[in-house]
């Protein structure tokens, strides 16, 4: 059986351009998973208000991410990871990459899988924690395209892997390249999510008050702020780590209802606590993109030294290591 395995992130701009990073905002925000409103107010919210007044901001956010680079690091690192992987597999699998939105899009990958005719489909988002926003829109329009192909393959779906062995060792591997000792305290931090998203998935036993901590991370399938903090336990459990030495956060929130610790108010109250090296990681995404790059590693920094910190040190994603690789392969191949 020849099978086609396709891994998707979530995407970036082809360039820093106001053009480029306006059309990857128009397709990421009118996405009804990502702002989960009715039809007419979410575009006249995205369209009318925040593209317009967020255009220039995020352009230039761009430009500093891209740096030099004439192509997005989250595209380079995500081909490299294909390439390798397609060294790695025997000759009846080949490995695609397809993005939510930007490009390579989802629709021209799986374009080219069927004009191969593969057999089967395993399609992988690269996400580990599974969420609407993201998992289930990228298996949606997947699902949507595939629908329309003249001889249908078998669609295998890995949904999500926050507890997979293979992902947990990885990152955990990760930040053993850093001495801890060296560090007053661990953060993981995570892309935070609007509660009501969250309570979709289980809308009977998941609430704003949803009590899923480090001691009790088991809230149901499919609760992210769960699967983040299981995520957390398993890596914290190989590195020896006691509860009071590494916290759980969220970042990159837009408003107060959603998940929080806020990974912000997080690093300023542990400076003022007298915190002065941190290392923080995101096992939330397993390529680095602006998020990771800008946020955590620059703008994070700033904030923590602007209260008093020393040091905020990125532990960086698994990118194209190797060891990931492998265990894309052997995930996939399970």
């Amino acid at each position: 059986m020849r099978t086609a395995i396709l891994l998707i992130n979530l995407g970036s701009p082809e360039n820093a351009s106001r053009k480029a990073v306006g059309s990857f905002l128009f397709q990421m925000l009118n996405d009804k998973f990502v702002i989960d409103l009715p039809f007419v107010l979410r575009k006249l919210l995205v369209n009318l208000i925040i593209i317009p007044f967020r255009i220039n901001a995020s352009s230039n956010r761009y430009k500093e991410y891209f740096g030099d680079k004439k192509s997005s690091p989250l595209l380079e690192t995500s081909f490299s990871i294909a390439k390798k992987l397609n060294n790695t597999l025997p000759e009846n699998y080949q490995a695609f990459i397809g993005m939510r939105y930007g490009k390579p899009s989802l629709k021209k990958a799986l374009s080219e899988i069927e004009k191969k005719q593969f057999d089967k489909i395993i399609l992988f988002p690269q996400y580990p924690q599974y969420a609407e926003a993201t998992t289930r829109s990228s298996i949606e329009k997947v699902e949507e395209i595939v629908s329309k192909f003249k001889n249908k393959p078998d669609l295998q779906i890995i949904k999500q892997f926050y507890n997979n062995p293979l992902f947990i060792t990885c990152f955990a591997n990760k930040i053993k390249q850093f001495n801890l000792k060296e560090y007053d305290h661990l953060i993981f931090s995570y892309h935070s999510l609007p509660l009501r998203q969250i309570n979709k998935i289980h809308p009977d036993i998941i609430s704003e008050n949803c009590n899923c901590t480090q001691e009790k991370p088991k809230h149901g399938e499919y609760c992210y702020k769960s699967a983040c903090y299981e995520t957390s336990r398993l890596l914290a459990e190989q590195l020896h780590l006691q509860n009071k030495d590494y916290t759980v956060s969220f970042q990159s929130q837009m408003g107060k209802d959603w998940l929080q610790p806020f990974t912000d108010n997080v690093l300023i109250k542990k400076a003022k606590d007298g915190c002065k090296r941190i290392l923080i990681v995101s096992p939330s995404f397993v390529t680095d993109c602006l998020e990771t790059t800008m946020d955590l590693q620059i703008e994070y920094n700033v904030l923590f030294k602007q209260h008093g910190g020393e040091h905020l040190q990125l532990v960086e994603s698994l990118n194209d290591d190797n060891s990931w690789v492998e265990a894309l392969m052997k995930i996939t191949m399970n």
